[in-house]
């Protein structure tokens, strides 16, 4: 049964769809999750499908509804214009789009780097709602959080607002120079101890795209099988932002990152961020972006 203090939660991205029935504090009581992303939708298609799909599996024809991720995007049903930084969950929910008598969009969010230039987010920054709402004593103080994926976020939480934050493309660049580059390696990554030179390498001086080339010159000088070149590569792009973000936030020797994303890449990222000495605290995307949009939810209402 339906309670009335029912809404329906969805972090909407550009390959997949997850969905959830949620009661007023959050609790789960139903879940789908769908390969529906919005970048394999036609114009008006994501409006669509909620009305006469998502919804009706859910049970929620009649419940509001809020989205995050690139739903809010052109691709999806609607843009959300960009809130600006610094934000927390009531600035955030103020910016909701309405669609629909019951459908809001989080906003993204836009900010400006360390290093004067513009950066924007979007999605991430309800994850990392979440992750304050998770644990009251995150509400005080600075906080670094890293969100490896294509496009891998490094965000500043400042007093429980997000502050700043960083883009980092590594996961598309990876994927960019293992099928169409002259680095192809032809074979997926599957040798630690290729990823863990890659990792010492990218950590080291001098420019990042002469170091790439090696993964080509080791191919075809010395034979380097595949599989280790696609190590030898992942462990490159990655230990160069491990080397680099952090000191960009101002984060020292000793610092907690909570780190948070999917399994496979989070388990890359660990070991990088400890072997710069960063202390690493695991965080459930999942639960994360539940208890964000509850807390917009809440905010909202």
């Amino acid at each position: 049964m339906t309670d009335a203090s029912d809404f329906l939660a969805a972090d909407w991205g550009t390959s997949n769809l997850r969905v959830w029935r949620l009661g007023a504090d959050g609790q789960v009581k139903v879940v789908r999750r769908l390969p529906l992303g919005v970048a394999g939708l036609k114009p008006g298609e994501a409006e669509r499908r909620l009305r006469q799909e998502i919804r009706p599996a859910l049970g929620a024809e009649d419940l509001p509804a809020i989205l995050c991720g690139m739903v809010g995007s052109k691709m999806g049903i609607a843009e959300a214009p960009y809130a600006d930084c610094p934000a927390g969950a009531a600035d955030i929910a103020q910016k909701l789009l309405q669609t629909d008598e019951r459908t809001f969009i989080v906003p993204g969010l836009r900010c400006t780097r360390p290093d004067g230039y513009p950066d924007v987010i979007r999605g991430e920054e309800t994850k990392v709602l979440g992750w304050l709402r998770l644990d009251p004593r995150r509400a005080q103080g600075d906080h670094v959080l890293c969100l490896p994926g294509t496009h891998g976020k490094w965000v500043l939480v400042r007093d429980g607002r997000i502050q700043q934050f960083l883009t980092c493309m590594s996961g598309e660049l990876f994927a960019l120079l293992s099928e169409k580059s002259v680095l192809r390696p032809g074979a997926p990554p599957s040798d630690p101890a290729a990823f863990a030179e890659g990792l010492k390498f990218g950590a080291a001086d001098g420019p990042l795209a002469s170091r790439l080339f090696t993964v080509r010159s080791r191919m075809v000088g010395q034979g380097l099988p595949g599989a280790k070149a696609a190590s030898f590569l992942s462990g490159l792009l990655i230990g160069d932002e491990v080397a680099r973000m952090p000191q960009l936030l101002g984060l020292k020797r000793g610092s907690t990152v909570g780190l948070m994303g999917d399994t496979h890449l989070c388990a890359l990222y660990g070991p990088a961020l400890t072997a710069r000495g960063l202390k690493v605290e695991l965080a459930d995307a999942e639960q994360a972006v539940i208890a964000g949009l509850t807390a917009l939810h809440g905010a909202r209402t």
